[in-house]
């Protein structure tokens, strides 16, 4: 009798820890595996295993927006794996806005591969704006680029670049600032290389025409569509604002030259003057040596008295003379004509 219920005991423990166990064996296949992720998407006609579900679910991947995104894929008729959204998950990217791209690439007819999608998403482009712009042209407008024709007049151009994007360029090309540094540089070029500035004036359309001709697309992201000439407006004359800076700058020279050579010619006179001053000092001198040497002969007996009063007369007959003549003997410019009588 303890027997046997010893071994109903033992069998209701059993039953209920078989229970146990298998309560919690389902709680944890509910917990691991996502059922509802994997029923919506075998409904919708995008099969995803249990195991890769599992698998998604154990490297802490984030199940639902893959599935979400694998199923708007397949619905738009877009055949791809799974697994590549997961990848492009791990490595950072935006899978939303790729399945994005890829729809709207794949209604508008664009060959957009979902490697070069993903790849335009990693290098931080936006790569649904990249579709949209290709299938719609963006327009880039220029702030006032000042160019110089031949005659030297300056002309202000501002215009508007319609492009469209290259998708297969989109990585590794080159973007906005570069399409319009070139467009800049090729209208300095063309408004450069006019003989006077009212031919451009004239033709407006050469400008645009003439730089869409260069190929300035190359190696960007984009294709240009057109060109067109926003506005223009003539500005300054540098042609004569240079000239007449030149003729100041030279009239300058000029005048510092003519003054150099007037303190050099003052300086001359000046040292002229002192020569000559230096001159009537030794006359003088020479003078002063005279009433001595007339001394020293009349009193050797070289020279008599006589001959004395004569050389006495003589000078007053010469300063007579002089005055007579208006002439100053101490002054050597004696410039004054002598009386008329």
């Amino acid at each position: 009798m303890i027997n046997l219920l010893l071994m109903e005991m033992w069998a209701q423990i059993v039953l209920y820890v078989t229970l146990g166990l298998l309560l919690v064996f389902i709680v944890l296949i509910f917990a691991i595996v996502p059922t509802k992720t994997w029923f919506v998407a075998l409904v919708s006609g995008a099969h995803v295993s249990m195991a890769r579900l599992i698998g998604m679910k154990i490297r802490r991947i984030k199940v639902s927006p893959i599935v979400d995104a694998y199923i708007m894929a397949r619905k738009a008729g877009i055949q791809i794996d799974i697994s590549e959204l997961e990848t492009h998950q791990l490595a950072g990217g935006d899978i939303q806005k790729v399945i994005n791209a890829l729809i709207s690439a794949h209604s508008a007819k664009i060959n957009l591969p979902i490697d070069l999608a993903k790849a335009i998403d990693l290098a931080g482009r936006d790569v649904n704006l990249a579709v949209r712009n290709s299938v719609t042209p963006k327009v880039m407008e220029t702030d006032w680029i000042s160019a110089i024709a031949k005659n030297g007049v300056e002309l202000k151009v501002k215009v508007r670049i319609t492009v469209r994007v290259n998708i297969a360029r989109l990585v590794g090309g080159a973007g906005d600032d570069t399409i319009l540094a070139r467009v800049g540089e090729g209208i300095v070029t063309t408004v450069g290389s006019a003989e006077t500035h009212t031919e451009v004036l004239e033709n407006p359309d050469f400008i645009s025409q003439t730089v869409l001709d260069k190929g300035l697309d190359s190696g960007t992201a984009y294709e240009i569509l057109s060109i067109d000439i926003a506005d223009i407006d003539v500005g300054k004359n540098i042609g004569a604002d240079l000239l007449k800076d030149t003729a100041e700058a030279k009239k300058v020279i000029a005048q510092a030259e003519a003054e150099e050579r007037r303190a050099m010619a003052a300086a001359h006179e000046q040292e002229m003057k002192a020569k000559t001053q230096e001159m009537q000092a030794m006359v003088l001198a020479a003078q002063a040596e005279v009433p001595k040497a007339m001394a020293e002969a009349i009193k050797n007996g070289k020279m008599g008295v006589m001959d004395y009063y004569k050389i006495q007369n003589l000078t007053s007959d010469t300063a007579m003379r002089n005055a007579i003549a208006g002439i100053d003997p101490n002054n050597t410019n004696n410039n004054k004509k002598p009386p008329k009588f």
